[in-house]
C-alpha cells in the first residue's frame, strides 16, 4: 500500500512537479545513458579528462536531456544558466553571455544551456558561436529533432552531438523506485506501492522517465490514502502509451520502419510497425496513403492486385472510420508484405523523370500526332501511322513511338517475380518482333536518324 500526504502536494514556496524535485543530484545517481556517460563512455571521460566541450543531446522527450546537462555543469563546477528555445531570443542570449562574462573575470565556468535548441532560428543559432569559440561560456543543447537537418553547420561543427535512448522498462522502473524511497524517506509516502504497481507505470511510459514520474504523482494524488495496487493504476492511466510525435523523429523513424518490413516481406514486423502508429495516435488516413505508395514502390507489376487492394483498404478506412477500418490497413499491409517485390516501375518512373529534367523537350514524330484537320494532315500529321490492331496480334513489329533522339531507350525492366515475370517474357518476344521486321522505323540506317 502507498499513500500520499499533505506534504507531498503542498511544498513550501509553491509547487513544484515531483518530476523536477527527483532529478538526480550526481552522475552516480543518473539513471540510464550508460553509452554516454557510463565507466569508461566518451563524456565520462571527457568530464573525467578535464576537457569539457560544447554539447547538443539529441534524444526523444523524458530521457534526461536536461538533467544531465545539470550534472555536466556541476561535476565541472560551472554555473548553469538555462534558456528554453521556444521563449528566449537574442536579448535573452546576450544577457546570459554579459553574465557569462562577468563570472569569467571571477575564474568561474558558465555552462548555457538552451532546451529544444532546434526551435532557434540561424540569426538566434549564430548570435551566441563568437562566444563559445573565445572561451567565454559552454554551450550545451538540448533537442528531440536530428541536429544534421535542424542546426547551422556552424553550431555543429563547434559541439559535439551525443545521442541519448528511450531508457529501458526496468531503467524507468528504477527512476521510479528511486522516487518511491526518497519520498519514503523525507517522510511524505507511508509505504511502498504493492507490487507491480510501478511496473505498470513503467511500462505506459514508453522510455519517458519524466512522463512516467508525472503518471506516479497523478496516481498518488488520485489515490488519496487507497492502496496503489496494479488495478488502481490501470483505471487511472488510460492514455494512449507508445510515444508518437507527428512531424518528429519518432514519426520517420516509424514509417520508414514499417515500410522496410514490408519491403523486406516480414508481415509480422510490418503489422508491428503498422499497429504501434496507429497506438500512438497517427492519422490512419495518412498510413494508408503510405501503405498506397508501398504497394506501387515496392511491388508494382509483380502483383497489379496489389494497388487495388490497397486503395479498397483507404476507402474502407474513410467509410468505416476508427477502429473499425483500421483492420483493412492491417490486411493490406499483410497482404503487400507477402506479395513478390518488384521496383521495376519505380526505377523506370526516376530515371525517365531524370532524363526529362536533363534533356530538351524532344518533338512528338509525326506519325503519332492527331491530325483533325486538313492543314495538318497535309502537313503529314499522322502519317503512316500504323493501327496496331490491324496488324498480327494486335502489335506493329517495328514501329517506333519515342522521340527519334530516344529510338533505343529503354526503361522499364521487369524482374523476375510474379506476373512480372511474364510481362517480361512477353516484352522480350516483342522486342524479336521488332528485330525481326523488315519495318524499322527510325531504324539506325533510316534517313530520319539524327546526326
Amino acid at each position: 500500500m502507498a499513500s500520499g500526504s499533505a506534504d507531498l502536494f503542498a511544498q513550501p514556496g509553491g509547487y513544484e512537479p515531483l518530476a523536477s524535485r527527483m532529478r538526480p543530484q550526481s552522475l552516480q545517481e543518473y539513471v540510464g545513458q550508460t553509452h554516454v556517460v557510463g565507466p569508461g563512455a566518451p563524456l565520462r571521460r571527457s568530464l573525467d579528462a578535464g576537457q569539457l566541450h560544447s554539447l547538443i543531446f539529441w534524444g526523444p522527450p523524458g530521457v534526461g536531456k536536461t538533467t544531465l546537462a545539470r550534472l555536466v555543469a556541476s561535476y565541472v563546477d560551472a554555473r548553469f544558466i538555462s534558456l528554453s528555445a521556444v521563449m528566449s531570443g537574442v536579448k535573452d542570449i546576450r544577457a546570459a553571455v554579459d553574465q557569462a562574462r562577468m563570472y569569467r573575470s571571477q575564474g568561474i565556468m558558465t555552462v548555457l544551456f538552451i532546451d529544444e535548441v532546434h526551435r532557434f532560428n540561424k540569426s538566434q543559432q549564430d548570435a551566441f558561436l563568437p562566444h563559445v569559440e573565445d572561451g567565454t561560456l559552454l554551450f550545451i543543447g538540448a533537442t528531440t529533432e536530428n541536429p544534421s537537418f535542424e542546426l547551422n553547420n556552424a553550431l555543429l561543427s563547434r559541439a559535439q552531438v551525443y545521442v541519448l535512448r528511450s531508457l529501458s522498462q526496468d531503467e524507468v522502473l528504477l527512476v521510479l523506485q528511486q522516487a518511491e524511497q526518497r519520498l519514503l524517506t523525507a517522510g511524505e509516502l507511508s509505504a511502498v506501492a504493492e507490487a507491480d504497481a510501478l511496473q505498470r507505470i513503467a511500462l505506459v511510459a514508453d522510455g519517458d522517465a519524466r512522463r512516467a514520474l508525472n503518471n506516479y504523482e497523478f496516481a498518488l494524488q488520485l489515490a488519496a490514502g487507497q492502496a496503489l495496487t496494479p488495478a488502481v493504476i490501470d483505471t487511472l492511466l488510460t492514455q494512449p502509451g507508445r510515444r508518437f510525435d507527428k512531424g518528429g523523429e519518432a514519426f520517420y523513424d516509424q514509417i520508414s520502419a514499417m515500410h522496410k518490413s514490408v519491403r523486406g516481406s516480414d508481415p509480422d514486423a510490418a503489422l508491428y510497425w503498422l499497429v504501434r502508429m496507429l497506438d500512438g495516435g497517427c492519422d490512419p488516413l495518412y498510413l494508408a496513403r503510405r501503405i498506397v505508395r508501398m504497394a506501387s514502390e515496392d511491388i508494382g507489376n509483380a502483383d497489379p492486385r496489389a494497388l487495388g487492394l490497397c486503395m479498397s483498404a483507404w476507402d474502407t478506412q474513410e467509410r468505416l472510420g476508427s477502429p473499425e477500418g483500421e483492420l483493412a490497413l492491417a490486411q493490406a499491409v499483410i497482404y503487400l508484405a507477402c506479395a513478390p517485390k518488384s521496383n521495376a516501375v519505380y526505377k523506370a518512373y526516376n530515371e525517365v523523370r531524370a532524363l526529362i529534367a536533363s534533356q530538351p523537350g524532344f518533338e512528338v514524330p509525326l506519325h503519332l500526332r492527331n491530325a483533325p484537320t486538313r492543314l495538318m494532315k497535309e502537313l503529314d500529321y499522322g502519317a503512316e501511322y500504323r493501327y496496331a490492331h490491324d496488324e498480327p496480334g494486335a502489335f506493329a513489329a517495328g514501329e517506333n513511338y519515342l522521340p527519334a533522339e530516344l529510338r533505343d531507350a529503354c526503361f522499364y525492366h521487369p524482374v523476375e517475380r510474379g506476373l512480372e515475370s511474364k510481362i517480361g517474357q512477353k516484352l522480350e518476344h516483342l522486342k524479336e518482333l521488332n528485330r525481326q521486321s523488315p519495318i524499322q522505323r527510325y531504324h539506325h540506317n533510316h534517313s530520319d536518324q539524327p546526326e
